[in-house]
Formats: structure tokens, C-alpha cells, sequence
């Protein structure tokens, strides 16, 4: 019975150290965890404003959509879509046409060519940064 509490404390004192050892090798191994390509967090690979060969593309795959949509409408008896009309209108830039979102970006502008005066710099145009911005909304 002696000999079983020998063995039995040796080996917990071995699986103690073979515990620490594998813990503090393994710490870059577990950091690493849901990361990469494939993880959550991770830095976009891209710019945030997609390439004009990556809108044809986006807008071409809404025409498909929108053609199957219309297509589901026919096979139920119902109206067709007008296809073109509202590829422009979810495409074309809806934001153009909402004054109060202009509206806003003017203000945001009109702040910022106050700070830039504050600064010593020279002011922005208003209307040519409102429209570049408008651009940069998709709008």
C-alpha cells in the first residue's frame, strides 16, 4: 500500500509538469484561435470603396436577382417587375434625390471649412466636396 501512494504522487507530480509545460507552449497556438482568413476578427483586405469592375459585377448580379423576381411574379399571375426601373432606383443612387441627407453633408462640410479657417487652411468648395461625398455614399 506504501508503493501505490509513491507511484501515485510521482505521477501527479509528472502530469503537473507535462501540464505547465504543454501550457506554456502551446500559448501562441491558442492566441492564434479564430483568427485569419476565415476568423471574425480580422482587417478588411480591401478598400472600403469597391473597384468599378467589382460594381459592374454587384450591379449585374441585382439585374439577375431582380429578373427572377419578376420571373416568381409571372409564375404566381401577378404584374411583372419593371426590371430597369428598379435596378435604377436601387442602384442609382437613391441618396441623390434625399435633400435632407444633401442637407447634411453641406453642414458637415460647412464644419469642417470652419475648422480648416480656424486651422490657417485653406476652406474646401462647399458644393464640389458635397458632391464628392455624395459620391463617395453611393449616391
Amino acid at each position: 500500500m506504501d508503493v501505490f501512494g509513491t507511484v501515485l504522487i510521482v505521477a501527479s507530480l509528472v502530469a503537473i509538469v507535462v501540464a505547465a509545460v504543454s501550457y506554456w507552449g502551446s500559448g501562441n497556438a491558442y492566441r492564434g484561435i479564430g483568427r485569419g482568413d476565415l476568423g471574425m476578427e480580422r482587417e478588411p483586405a480591401r478598400a472600403a470603396r469597391p473597384g468599378p469592375a467589382t460594381q459592374a459585377e454587384a450591379r449585374e448580379e441585382i439585374k439577375q436577382m431582380l429578373e427572377a423576381k419578376s420571373a416568381r411574379l409571372r409564375a404566381r399571375g401577378e404584374p411583372p417587375l419593371d426590371v430597369e426601373a428598379e435596378l435604377r432606383a436601387l442602384t442609382g443612387g437613391s441618396a441623390q434625390h434625399d435633400p435632407a441627407l444633401r442637407e447634411e453633408v453641406r453642414q458637415h462640410v460647412i464644419a469642417r471649412n470652419a475648422r480648416l479657417r480656424r486651422q490657417g487652411k485653406e476652406p474646401l468648395d462647399v458644393e464640389a466636396e458635397v458632391e464628392r461625398q455624395m459620391r463617395t455614399l453611393g449616391a
